[in-house]
């Protein structure tokens, strides 16, 4: 249809995998004592699963992971007495101290068994490191066999290490302190949490650069290499591929019987007869125009600027707050959606853009069941694709029409209005991409895409009204 999804195509698969039902519409967080005992126990494998990661991806050689970087280092200095398991147990409960000093009253109490954590994933990492120690790359190999080994060995780590992690985040009970300060930092801050996750784990990679120093005196690749650069974004990006294909881990962690009742009440209540339109638009094409007429022969309600008012009350936002951040995703934001370690529960992601996009999809689901809508944009189409009555619209224009409507409607130059036209449709895209997987200009999205330049405005409101009546 257009070119203005090329900036984020490069990333269009890890995105698909990573990002296929990633956020849910509603959550349910009641759960039995039988579950939660579960959840308990399936954490306590998995953590052994994020060690033996952890310790895999530190036998190639080539450098630890972030997280691992201070204790791993400083196990290595002679006479220090200290195990790598050890001294990751004193760095965990340092912080868990951290914090507790910045929540202060809103640290909750459980997640003292951070604690308990950090000590049997202490263990783990002793015992997993005993375990792979026959698989110790030598550093001395020929370049042209070892480095392809120690390599491959990288990867399958990372690949362990992202597995036990995307388990970790289905799991949904217990976390890692490594996890639990970044998120205590972004809540004190109010940032999101993927960006102070990045500035952690590069200040502990700096942290392990330091005692690199002070000990051994100069740089070791052993110690801080490659494979340090390559687990700070490799293994974020394996956790997305991960996370759509483990859903069959609530078969252990929920009861069968549990289950079916959950499921029950997860279920949508029955849609109504009454017909639904949903538009997505490119900028500039005139959609919100065409929606409003559509609306109008219809004799039912358009929402648009309503679902933002209704949000911003529902989150305690103000309008321009919802209006700024939602749909608009650049580019290298979602870049660093798709390769940031997402390494906690989406029940404790304090995302803004998550929230926004949860709050917004069940207004929309909300205002389907109200009765006949006409819907525009902000993934309708999408979060409406279980209601079969709905009427699925995608509109579109040249580029050169868009910019010329949109530099007539804010008085600004074609050129300007080019530049802006761009700039919306691809945080368009990126959102859609985040938040379904899919691209926003694929075809099997929507029941009918119009070109409003090709037709004009008037003959689109026709052919949409023509379908939806048809529906009924």
């Amino acid at each position: 249809m257009s070119n203005f999804a090329a900036a984020s195509r490069a990333g269009r698969r890890s995105a698909r995998r990573g990002c296929k039902n990633s956020i849910p519409i509603l959550m349910d967080n009641k759960r039995s004592k039988a579950e939660w005992m579960r959840r308990y126990a399936a954490f306590v494998v998995i953590l052994f699963v994020i060690a033996f990661g952890t310790s895999l991806s530190i036998r190639a050689n080539l450098g630890s992971s972030p997280i691992s970087a201070p204790p791993y280092i400083l196990s290595l200095v002679p006479g220090i007495g200290l195990t790598m398991g050890q001294l990751t147990i004193f760095m965990h409960v340092l912080f868990i101290l951290i914090q507790a000093a910045l929540l202060r009253k809103d640290f909750e109490k459980r997640q003292l068994t951070q604690i308990l954590v950090s000590f049997l994933f202490g263990f783990y990492t002793d015992l997993t490191m005993w375990i792979t120690g026959f698989m110790q790359m030598p550093f001395d190999m020929d370049p042209a066999i070892g480095y392809p080994l120690r390599f491959a060995e990288l990867l399958a780590g990372g690949a362990v290490l992202a597995f036990g992690i995307a388990c970790e985040v289905r799991c949904d009970s217990l976390m890692l302190a490594g996890e639990g300060l970044p998120l205590a930092i972004s809540k004190f801050l109010k940032r999101d949490f993927g960006k102070v996750k990045i500035c952690s784990d590069t200040s502990l990679v700096a942290v392990g650069t330091v005692f690199m120093f002070i000990f051994f005196g100069g740089w070791n690749w052993k110690m801080v290499g490659i494979g340090t650069l390559v687990s700070m974004f490799y293994v974020g990006f394996m956790v997305r591929v991960f996370t759509p294909h483990i859903s069959w881990l609530d078969r252990i962690f929920i009861p069968r019987g549990e289950r079916a009742a959950k499921q029950r009440a997860a279920a949508a209540p029955a849609w109504g007869s009454h017909r639904v339109v949903t538009i997505a638009r490119t900028y500039g094409s005139g959609g919100n125009a065409i929606g409003e007429e559509v609306a109008r022969r219809l004799g039912c309600p358009c929402y648009n600027r309503q679902i933002i008012d209704r949000t911003a009350r529902q989150m305690g936002y103000t309008p321009e707050f919802v209006e700024k951040n939602e749909q608009n995703i650049s580019t290298a934001r979602l870049w660093e959606m798709i390769f940031t370690d997402h390494g906690i529960p989406q029940s404790m992601n304090p995302s803004k853009d998550d929230a926004i996009f949860v709050s917004q999809s069940r207004t929309i689901r909300e205002l389907a069941h109200e009765g006949p809508c006409v819907i525009i944009g902000r993934l309708g189409n999408w979060i409406l694709r279980d209601n079969p009555h709905v009427l699925r619209v995608f509109i579109t224009s040249g580029r050169d029409f868009a910019a010329n409507m949109v530099a007539g409607k804010l008085n600004i130059t074609k050129e300007e209005a080019a530049r802006k036209t761009d700039r919306v449709n691809t945080g368009r895209a990126n959102h859609y991409m985040r938040y379904t997987g899919r691209q926003w200009t694929d075809i099997d999205g929507y029941d009918i895409i119009v070109n409003a330049e090709r037709i004009g405005a008037g003959k689109a409101a026709d052919l949409i009204l023509q379908a939806a009546k048809q529906m009924g």
